[in-house]
C-alpha cells in the first residue's frame, strides 16, 4: 500500500498541474495558492468532521507549523509561481528534485546513510532536469504550456525552491506521523499554518498578491479540483506513504509525476513532446529508481 499511495500522489499532482496551469497564469501564482488553500482547508475540515481529528502531541505542534510554513506557504507558493512562469512540464521536472533533496536532508537531519547508488540517482535526476529544461521543447511547439513568462533562470530557481520546501516540510512531519497522528490531521494543521502565512503576506504586500482577474465560477471550479487532487488527496496520500513506509522510497515514487505528465500533456495539447522531454523524464525515473535502492 505504501508504493500505491506514493504513486497515487504522483498521479494526483500530474492531473492537478494540468488543471491549475491556465488558472495560475490568469490569477498569478501567489493569489492562486491563497484562494486554493481556502478550498483545501474546507475539504480537509469536512473530512475530519466526519472521520474525527487524530490527537496531536504538543511537542509535535511546532514542527507541524514550521512544516506548513516551509512546505506549503513557501513550497506551494513557489510551485504555482513556477507553474505560471514555466508551464506544467517544466514545473513537474523541476519538482522531481524533491527526491534528491529528501535524500540529502534525510542524511543531514535524520542521520540516514548515503550509499553510491542513491548519490548516482541524485545526479541522474539533476541531469534529467537539465535536459528537460534545455532540450525539452521543439521549435514548432506553440502551445501556451511550453511558453516561458519572464526569465527562465528565475523560474528555475523558484521551482527548485518549491522542491526544497516540499522536501524539508515533509521531513518535519515525520515525528508526528511516528507518534500516531493520522495524515489528514497533519495535513490540516500544516494547511492552517500555510493559510495564516499567505494572508499575512496578503496584508503586507497587497499589490503583489492580489489576483490579476476576478474569481469566476470556472476559475473557482479549477481551484477546487486542483486543491482536491493536489493537496487534500495527493498530499494526504504522500503523508500516508511516509507513515507506512520509508520516507526515501515514498518520496522517490512520488517524484514520478513528470513521467505521468508527459502523455497527459500530449493528450491535452495535441503536440508531441520533444525527445529531450522524454529523455529528461526517463533519466529522472532512473535516478529515482537508484534512490529507492538505498
Amino acid at each position: 500500500m505504501t508504493e500505491l499511495a506514493a504513486l497515487g500522489a504522483a498521479l494526483c499532482w500530474a492531473v492537478a498541474g494540468l488543471v491549475a496551469a491556465d488558472a495560475s497564469r490568469a490569477m498569478g501564482g501567489i493569489a492562486f495558492t491563497r484562494v486554493r488553500m481556502l478550498f483545501v482547508i474546507a475539504m480537509l475540515g469536512a473530512w475530519l468532521l466526519v472521520m474525527g481529528v487524530s490527537p496531536v502531541r504538543g511537542s509535535d505542534v511546532p514542527a507541524l507549523l514550521v512544516s506548513g510554513l516551509v512546505g506549503i506557504f513557501i513550497g506551494d507558493t513557489a510551485l504555482f509561481v513556477t507553474l505560471a512562469r514555466l508551464g506544467p512540464r517544466r514545473t513537474a521536472i523541476l519538482f522531481s528534485t524533491s527526491a534528491p533533496f529528501t535524500v540529502l536532508l534525510a542524511w543531514a537531519m535524520l542521520g540516514e546513510s548515503l550509499a553510491p547508488a542513491p548519490l548516482l540517482g541524485c545526479a541522474l535526476v539533476a541531469g534529467g532536469v537539465v535536459i528537460a529544461i534545455v532540450y525539452g521543447k521543439r521549435r514548432e511547439q506553440r502551445h501556451v504550456w511550453e511558453s516561458v513568462q519572464g526569465s527562465l533562470g528565475v523560474g528555475v530557481a523558484i521551482g527548485l525552491l518549491a522542491a526544497f520546501g516540499q522536501s524539508l516540510g515533509s521531513l518535519l512531519v515525520a515525528p508526528a506521523l511516528a507518534h500516531g497522528t493520522d495524515a489528514a490531521t497533519v495535513a490540516a494543521v500544516r494547511t492552517v499554518a500555510a493559510l495564516a502565512g499567505l494572508y499575512l503576506f496578503r496584508w503586507v504586500s497587497p499589490a503583489r498578491t492580489r489576483s490579476r482577474v476576478p474569481l469566476s465560477a470556472g476559475l473557482a471550479g479549477r481551484l477546487a479540483l486542483s486543491g482536491l487532487l493536489g493537496m487534500a488527496l495527493g498530499m494526504t496520500l504522500l503523508l500516508y506513504a511516509f507513515k507506512t513506509g520509508p520516507i526515501g522510497l515514498s518520496a522517490a515514487l512520488a517524484s514520478t509525476t513528470p513521467v505521468m505528465l508527459i502523455p497527459l500533456i500530449w493528450w491535452r495539447s495535441g503536440e508531441r513532446p520533444a525527445a529531450g522531454a522524454w529523455l529528461g523524464a526517463v533519466l529522472a525515473v532512473a535516478g529515482t529508481a537508484l534512490i529507492v535502492t538505498r
